[in-house]
């Protein structure tokens, strides 16, 4: 009896120590950091010797302050969360669902688009 009060407790203080605003605010944020270096890192290999040119490093700045605003929009849909339902066990399949969003967002757009590029320039 007294081991499943305890498992009791333990639950109820897990929950209530879990924010779903804190923790997507941090997935964004990590996910911002691996799509920006894929990015660079994936862009400067694939232009590394093809050009003396500024504009690929341009590009590069415009596609990573591109992706700002679409990871901006997963954190504002969790920061508007009461303090309530920001603790709520019941947020957790939305979360993750967005958290897989975030993070195959970060590491496949940085391949697609340099694809996307190297496709385009062996066409022209």
């Amino acid at each position: 009896m007294v081991k499943a009060l305890d498992s009791q407790v333990t639950n109820a203080a897990t929950s209530a120590k879990v924010d779903w605003r804190k923790k997507m605010s941090d997935n964004v944020a990590y996910g911002l950091l691996v799509y920006t270096g894929l990015q660079i890192f994936v862009t400067m290999h694939e232009i590394q010797g093809s050009s003396a040119s500024i504009l690929p490093l341009f590009v590069l700045v415009v596609l990573v302050a591109a992706i700002i605003p679409l990871f901006r929009h997963f954190e504002r849909r969790w920061e508007h969360l009461t303090d309530e339902q920001a603790h709520n066990m019941a947020y957790k399949a939305a979360y993750r669902r967005d958290q897989i969003k975030v993070w195959a967002m970060a590491a496949i757009l940085p391949i697609v688009i340099t694809g996307g590029y190297r496709a385009l320039s062996l066409l022209f």
